[in-house]
């Protein structure tokens, strides 16, 4: 497993970077997963699904960070209706710190989860794909040792 240190990053860093990403849902993920978050039947599953962040748990960031750059393909099941729409392609047009201010944004404002993802944990990542079968195993509550830790420290 990796280890990635980030030291010092400040709350109002994060706090720019939640107005950020709701900006870059809006403009990026909403045509497929609805501008509520609430998916598109058969197409995209809901972003805004908290039973499924709260499972992931500190799992949240490498899963939602893994799904931003390498993509997702294969069946989604949620609440009984199955997604197999379009594969969701890695989002290479956008930069770490948008993928981070996005993925930030889904977790904490749209699903009322803790975690934060550092533009750091997006890059690497970026260097190290994670396979679609990874994410769906890791979404179905199954550990990979693909992941990356990311110890964060917050100071103002």
């Amino acid at each position: 497993m990796a280890m990635l240190l980030i030291a010092g990053i400040s709350s109002t860093r994060f706090a720019q970077a939640d107005e950020n990403g709701a900006a870059v849902f809006l403009n990026n993920c909403a045509s497929c997963h609805g501008a509520s978050a609430e998916g598109i039947d058969g197409l995209a599953p809901p972003l805004r699904n908290t039973e499924l962040w709260s499972k992931l748990g500190s799992s949240a960031p490498d899963y939602i960070s893994g799904v931003v750059t390498s993509g997702m393909s294969g069946k989604i099941s949620v609440e009984g209706q199955s997604y197999r729409g379009m594969v969701m392609p890695p989002q290479t047009h956008l930069s770490s710190a948008e993928l981070a201010a996005v993925s930030t944004y889904v977790l904490k404002e749209l699903n009322g989860h803790s975690a934060i993802v550092p533009a750091e944990l997006i890059e690497a990542k970026k260097q190290m794909p994670v396979a679609h079968t990874k994410l769906l195993a890791l979404r179905q509550g199954e550990t990979g040792n693909e992941q990356v830790a990311v110890v964060v420290q917050t100071g103002n």
